[in-house]
């Protein structure tokens, strides 16, 4: 973007509550934590998150920590008693839920219509089921494409689609930091994702050498580390190119949301467990 980066205050008591409970989950699933406090040392736990594991463990933990936040019950029941029989309702809920919450994380945002043709059959009218991102924090400071997908828009989505019921697709933009979220619309295969084949933007330390081969790629510059320092030293020159590569399309998500007796045999094996426990 053209203009200034905002400025934030994450001094705001469901803020700093937020940034707490998320940096513990992301340190229980990495092993290890940071000097660095506030966002910025969350930040640095991301870069880390996708320097350590191969782009699909990435996504996969990343998803586990997003289910860590909820109560399990609410997890286990909520497709079930919402998604599946009140499908509009629930996508509309969980667009103004998402809009109240992640503010500290991904700045200011403002609700939206979905295309109707846009949507999944029986998802709603696409009345106020979009969510647009004006500047994402988190794409904005994470300096990088790769950690943009696998630390946020894949592991969103399967987060909302496998574990609350929910279709949802979302469409950040390299250029302006934008990102579209659309629940109740599936998201297209990664090969017909132009997410999957956008060079990373400009201030990436890598210059936006994603994957060899790709037609935009210049060859990387990896002394411009000037975006946010690598996260003051969070991962090494080497390992940021290495994220820039880790875009490539490994394997087809499965953007289908699981069938009621899906939920019911999950609901089933949580209980039986938490039985087994006691």
């Amino acid at each position: 973007p053209e203009t200034d980066k905002p400025e934030y205050n994450d001094s705001g008591l469901f803020d700093k509550t937020a940034l707490n409970v998320f940096r513990t989950a992301m340190v229980k699933s990495l092993g290890e934590d940071v000097e660095t406090e506030g966002y910025a040392g969350l930040m640095e736990l991301a870069l880390k998150l996708n320097a350590k594991f191969d782009a699909e463990h990435t996504r996969r933990r990343t998803r586990t920590i997003l289910v860590s936040l909820f109560p399990p019950f609410i997890m286990k029941l909520f497709p079930l008693m919402f998604a599946e029989p009140f499908p509009a309702f629930s996508a509309k809920l969980n667009c103004v839920i998402t809009a109240a919450t992640s503010k500290w994380l991904m700045g200011q945002n403002k609700l939206f219509d979905v295309e109707s043709e846009e949507l999944a059959p029986g998802w709603g009218d696409g009345k106020l089921q979009g969510l647009q991102i004006e500047r994402c924090r988190f794409l904005e400071e994470s300096g990088c494409a790769s950690v943009c997908i696998n630390t946020c828009k894949v592991p969103t989505q399967e987060f909302f689609i496998k574990d609350m019921g929910i279709p949802l697709t979302m469409e950040p933009d390299y250029d302006s930091f934008e990102c579209r979220f659309k629940f109740g619309v599936s998201p297209p295969p990664q090969h017909q994702d132009p997410v999957f084949t956008t060079p990373c933007f400009a201030q990436c330390p890598s210059k936006g050498a994603l994957r060899p081969g790709h037609a935009t790629a210049r060859e990387p510059d990896m002394g411009n580390l000037s975006t946010a320092e690598a996260r003051r030293g969070a991962v090494s020159a080497a390992e940021f190119e290495a994220l820039c590569e880790s875009l490539a399309v490994e394997r087809e998500y499965d953007a289908r949301v699981p069938s009621r007796d899906d939920f019911v045999r999950k609901l089933r094996t949580w209980v039986g467990g938490e039985h087994s426990e006691k």
